[in-house]
């Protein structure tokens, strides 16, 4: 396991290495393949988990069907964490959008943890307001802003969080299929593909099998205001 990975996290930022590698070994390890869920919206639930490796979606479906997609995570972020602090029934399902690895680790074992460590409520405070005010943007943006300009807002933040410079600009293996990224938007595929197309007609990105690589990221960014 990648302990640099972990240490990324909210919850490992205010520790030491000693005190890092001394809650690592009480966290249980996961692995959970591409496509597999791993807990379902009100499942109960009181464990947090920290990815080490891979992808996981967080979404909800409607009672006809519809699924909307929340958050997509990567390492080093957190998931579950409203049901470590409040146990209780899982408010969004947990799918692993690529091959992912995890460490979890359970309420009761968490809140001694934190009782002996103070410090460490503080980081994971900042990182659930860091969560709310993305949760609040997107749903400001569902409001006042087009679909294409969510899907050039979309793409940066998947950039920024998953990007890895190449030659032509930012390459950004999202993992997600047609369908996913347009829940993630809050729009139909079609519309959103017409979004993508344009975009890159313009040529603003390069379209690529569960990924895409910006080319102008600054027309991009003016697109998403």
């Amino acid at each position: 396991m990648d302990t640099q990975a972990v240490r990324k996290a909210p919850l490992f930022a205010a520790l030491d290495d000693q005190a890092a590698e001394a809650l690592l070994e009480s966290m249980t390890r996961t692995k959970v393949p591409r496509g597999q869920e791993l807990f379902h919206e009100g499942d109960q639930g009181d464990s947090l988990y920290v990815i080490t490796d891979g992808k996981v979606k967080l979404g909800r479906r409607s009672p006809d069907g519809r699924e909307n997609l929340l958050a997509i995570l990567g390492v080093g972020e957190m998931l579950g964490e409203l049901s470590l602090f409040d146990p209780g029934a899982r408010t969004a399902t947990a799918t692993a959008v690529a091959d992912t690895e995890l460490v979890g680790i359970g309420h009761q074992a968490m809140k001694d943890f934190l009782q002996q460590r103070p410090e460490v409520s503080m980081t994971m405070l900042t990182a659930l307001a860091r969560r709310l005010r993305r949760t609040n943007e997107a749903l400001g943006d569902l409001v006042f802003t087009d679909v294409p300009g969510r899907v050039a807002k979309a793409l940066l933040d998947l950039s920024q969080r998953f990007g890895k410079p190449v030659d032509e600009g930012v390459l950004v293996a999202h993992d997600l299929t047609q369908e996913e990224l347009a829940q993630l938007v809050g729009a139909s595929r079609e519309t959103v593909n017409k979004a993508l197309a344009d975009f890159s007609a313009r040529g603003w990105v390069k379209l690529e099998a569960r990924a895409v690589t910006l080319l102008d990221v600054e027309r991009l960014q003016r697109r998403s205001r």
